[in-house]
């Protein structure tokens, strides 16, 4: 992260009272969506969106003015040929050396179609997303009072570009840029710095669950999304444990048993992500 970066982050031009953080979860991501809606009805209107992985997604169609029923179409008409195109050559004898199985371009056009805003500058929202350099090794923020040169497209590419599913993306100014979840896929610490006087936090991260019958002979990808929970559980940890930042309203759907590429069960993500918002908020006021 740059020194400017990190200014930007420290000392925002305006903080915002109650920003809403939605995690990283693969299409886990979509129960956003209802968290969305139950805001909506009840009132609740954060000051700013802060996103990482899919929660950037879902986090840029909101700070560009989608309400509830135009996310949750998108979502309904989502499928795996949307996001996934097989990079063939990745296959072939060689492949090792492709810089992923999917390709990047196929997904970011996708994400391109969708948003209706081009630019940070065009949001109706502040809204801030994570991503990770390889070259630094540090977080690199994109949106309000961050940094704005690139497309929102691309910043939202770059959140969601997994190593070894996607590739990174490649800046003008030579950096490598992948998934924010690499190093804060819950990032509740950085909407305190932010300023943020009560938190909206919502988990769809994975559960550490047993492998299955047959796991660890599924191959290379298996290992790695297994590697990836064991590093996604100590996040949490480390994020939740002895927490004492400012309010917290967290909200944990019933999605953690589920995988990431899940693409058959978009309503019941919608319908547990209000669900589990509907009982935080509940339980909130009866606290």
């Amino acid at each position: 992260m740059t020194e400017d970066n990190e200014i930007s982050l420290a000392q925002p031009s305006s903080a915002p009272r109650t920003i809403l953080v939605l995690g990283g979860g693969g299409m886990k991501g979509i129960a956003h969506i209802g968290v969305w809606k139950a805001l909506e009805e009840a009132g609740v209107r954060p000051d700013a969106i802060m996103g990482t992985s899919i929660g950037a997604l879902i986090g840029a169609g909101i700070a560009s003015g989608f309400g509830w029923r135009e996310l949750a179409e998108i979502a309904r008409k989502l499928t795996k040929d949307d996001i996934v195109a097989i990079n063939r050559r990745a296959v072939f004898f060689g492949g090792v050396r492709e810089d992923a199985v999917f390709m990047g371009d196929h997904f970011r056009r996708y994400i391109e179609s969708i948003l209706p805003v081009k630019t940070f500058a065009e949001m109706k929202h502040p809204f801030r997303l994570n991503t990770v350099s390889l070259v630094s090794g540090d977080e690199v923020w994109f949106g309000t009072d961050c940094r704005q040169d690139v497309p929102v497209a691309d910043a939202v590419y770059a959140s969601c570009a997994l190593p070894i599913y996607f590739p990174p993306l490649k800046t003008a100014d030579g950096d490598y840029l992948v998934d924010g979840g690499v190093l804060d896929v819950f990032p509740v610490r950085k909407a305190e710095a932010w300023g943020a006087e009560r938190i909206i936090a919502v988990d769809v991260g994975a559960e550490f669950l047993p492998p299955a019958e047959g796991f660890f002979e599924r191959g290379m990808i298996a290992i790695h999304d297994r590697v990836l929970n064991l590093n996604l559980r100590d996040q949490r940890s480390r994020c939740l444990d002895g927490y004492d930042g400012p309010p917290m309203v967290y909200v944990r759907p019933r999605v953690g048993h589920l995988g990431g590429w899940d693409f058959d069960r978009t309503q019941f993500f919608l319908e547990e992500g209000y669900r589990a918002t509907r009982q935080a908020l509940k339980e909130q006021e009866a606290a």
